[in-house]
C-alpha cells in the first residue's frame, strides 16, 4: 500500500480521546506497513491567558513535553513525531493532504463536558483532504466485547465506490465480514427512485465483491433513514464507514447530516471519506 509522507496521521492532545485514537492509529499503521506520525499542534496561550514573549520557550517546552507522552516507549525511528504552532483542526487539515489517513479522538483537552463531539473532530472530518476516522466508542477486545463487522453506508452517490473501497480494505485487513447498508428512505421523491437507488447500490456492491473474492460481504437494503439503519448496524461493528456528504448533500456542505450523526452517536469509530 502506498506510504504517503505522514503515511497514518493522529492528532495527540493528552486526553483520554487522542490516547485511544494514538492506539487505533498504531494498529492501522501496522497492518499497513506505513509511517505512524504523531502530531500536538499549539498555541501560546490556547488553554489559558495569553503567554508573554519571555515565556515563549517555556510554553512549547510544554507542548513538546505534551507530545513526548503520546507513545513514551515507541522507537523514534519507527514513529515520527511532529509539534506544530497553530490551530489544531488547521494543523491536522494541512498535514493531511501528505497522510494516507487522519486519526482523531471524538473530543479533545478543550471539549466542553457534554458535548458528544468536539470542534476540532468536526473541522477535520469536513476539511481534511484525507480520509478521516473518529476514533469513539468500542473498537477493542474488552469487556467481554469481541470487535465484528466493518459497516459501510452506500447510498449510490459519487462517493459510495471510495466508502465501499476504505470499508472493504478494513475488512480485509481485520478479517471480518463488510455489511452494506442501503437506505431507500432516503431516497429522491420522485415515483421509482427508491428502485433506482436499490438498483445502484446492487451494481456497486457486486461489482466490487467481484474484485474482493477474499472479503465476506453482507447487503442490508431497508425502508429506514440512513442514520437510523447505519445507528442500527453499527451496534455490534467495530468501525463504520460514510461518504462525507453522501445523495442530496450540497457541494459547499463540509458534511451531511448522516455522517453528523455518526460522528456524534456511532457505538464505534467512525471513518469518513471523500471529497
Amino acid at each position: 500500500m502506498y506510504d504517503n509522507d505522514h503515511g497514518i496521521l493522529v492528532g495527540y492532545d493528552g486526553s483520554m480521546t487522542s490516547r485511544e485514537a494514538v492506539k487505533w492509529a498504531e494498529r492501522a499503521a501496522c497492518d499497513r506497513g506505513v509511517t505512524l506520525t504523531v502530531c500536538h499542534a499549539w498555541e501560546p496561550g490556547s488553554a489559558g491567558p495569553p503567554v508573554e514573549p519571555e515565556h515563549q520557550d517555556l510554553a512549547e517546552a510544554s507542548a513538546r513535553w505534551m507530545l513526548s507522552t503520546a507513545m513514551p516507549h515507541a522507537d523514534p525511528e519507527a514513529v515520527r513525531q511532529i509539534l506544530a504552532e497553530g490551530p489544531t483542526a488547521r494543523v491536522l487539515c494541512g498535514l493531511s493532504a501528505g497522510a494516507d489517513m487522519l486519526v482523531v479522538g471524538s473530543r479533545g483537552l478543550g471539549g466542553l463536558t457534554g458535548l458528544l463531539l468536539g470542534s476540532v473532530s468536526l473541522q477535520v472530518a469536513g476539511f481534511a483532504v484525507s480520509p478521516v476516522v473518529v476514533v469513539r466508542g468500542r473498537w477493542h477486545p474488552s469487556g467481554g466485547y469481541v470487535p465484528g463487522h466493518i459497516v459501510a453506508g452506500i447510498d449510490g452517490s459519487d462517493g459510495s465506490d471510495d466508502v465501499l473501497t476504505f470499508a472493504g480494505t478494513e475488512a480485509a485487513m481485520r478479517r471480518v465480514p463488510l455489511t452494506a447498508v442501503c437506505a431507500l428512505a432516503d431516497a429522491p421523491g420522485e415515483l421509482g427512485a427508491g428502485e433506482r437507488l436499490a438498483e445502484d447500490f446492487e451494481r456497486i456492491v457486486t461489482r466490487w465483491e467481484k474484485d474482493h473474492p477474499e472479503v465476506e460481504v453482507h447487503r442490508h437494503v431497508t425502508g429506514r433513514s440512513a442514520r437510523t439503519a447505519l445507528l442500527e448496524s453499527a451496534r455490534d461493528a467495530q468501525l463504520v464507514v460514510v461518504g462525507r456528504r453522501g445523495r442530496g448533500g450540497l457541494p459547499r456542505m463540509p458534511l451531511g447530516n448522516v455522517a453528523e450523526t455518526l460522528l456524534s452517536h456511532a457505538p464505534c469509530p467512525v471513518a469518513v471519506v471523500g471529497t
